[in-house]
């Protein structure tokens, strides 16, 4: 009974998110731009794949004026 549990890791779908550099950094205050670097974006109309978890959630939420966000099933 103690290695059953693992049927349920295995049929979970991760979510994931699909983030989009779209507005230049320029100008804006630092901590948007070390958000926009902590989230892995450097260049514009440049994608990461990141996981689904509030803590990538809230830096979206800082920076949402810079950044497009699409929902991603793996």
């Amino acid at each position: 009974m103690l290695g059953n549990d693992n049927t349920k890791d295995s049929q979970e779908i991760k979510r994931m998110l699909k983030v989009t550099l779209k507005r230049s950094t320029i100008g804006r205050p630092k901590d948007q731009r070390a958000t926009v670097r902590a989230l892995g974006l450097r260049k514009l109309n440049q994608s990461r794949y990141l996981p689904d978890n509030p803590a990538v959630r809230g830096m979206i939420i800082k920076v949402a004026h810079l950044v497009d966000v699409e929902e991603v099933t793996e």
